[in-house]
């Protein structure tokens, strides 16, 4: 796909301006863009421009919704969207709906070139930068594999925030052995030794083990 057809939407009008500004300048080809989900499907359905950078949250359509109608509609129209939103349900929804690129905002100018040279050459691009974020890697899931049964047990509950003591009374230990299997799960997962640190981690991958 060279110099592909680009269409932008957001309900941002600086941000829309901005982005068909720093593309065109690049020498990418704007042919348009909307301020609302609605817009932004309607022109793309009747255009089929080859790439659409959306917002995931906007007026009468989101992001998602245009995605889900364009799975639908087997549209050959490539999607990249942008969020403020660091939320693992969120990227994992956009990749079933066969998204090219996932951005967040504050890195969506220094990455949007790459991306889009990405997308258009038939490659995903989903920045790793986001995935770091998120925790969501292959390493974390393999690592996985390392933990026993008990400390699966122990990282299942805790992302049912269950305290040690409430663990101990679930699984028939004592409160030090739930911690001493938690400094264990900690140092397989190479999580940092802080406070709250493993809690945080698990809230961020529980679709790895729910």
């Amino acid at each position: 796909m060279i110099n592909p057809s680009i269409f932008i939407a957001d309900d941002h009008p600086i941000l829309v301006k901005g982005l068909e500004n720093l593309l065109r300048e690049k020498g990418f080809k704007v042919v348009g863009s909307a301020l609302n989900g609605q817009a932004a499907l309607n022109f793309i359905l009747k255009e089929q421009p080859d790439i659409a950078i959306l917002d995931v949250e906007m007026p009468l359509l989101s992001g998602i919704e245009i995605a889900r109608s364009m799975l639908q509609n087997k549209s050959s129209t490539r999607i990249i969207l942008i969020t403020l939103h660091k939320s693992t349900e969120l990227y994992l929804q956009a990749k079933k709906l066969n998204i090219f690129g996932y951005l967040i905002k504050e890195l969506a100018i220094e990455e949007i070139e790459k991306c889009i040279q990405s997308v258009s050459s038939g490659q995903p691009y989903f920045s790793t930068k986001i995935k770091e974020m998120l925790g969501y890697t292959q390493e974390s899931k393999s690592v996985l594999d390392e933990l026993t049964m008990t400390e699966k047990r122990i990282i299942k509950l805790i992302s049912q925030h269950k305290s040690n003591i409430e663990i101990g009374h679930l699984l028939f230990i004592s409160p030090r052995t739930v911690e001493k299997h938690r400094s264990n799960i900690i140092s397989k997962l190479n999580i940092e030794r802080k406070t709250g640190a493993l809690s945080k981690w698990v809230q961020q991958n529980s679709h790895l083990f729910n």
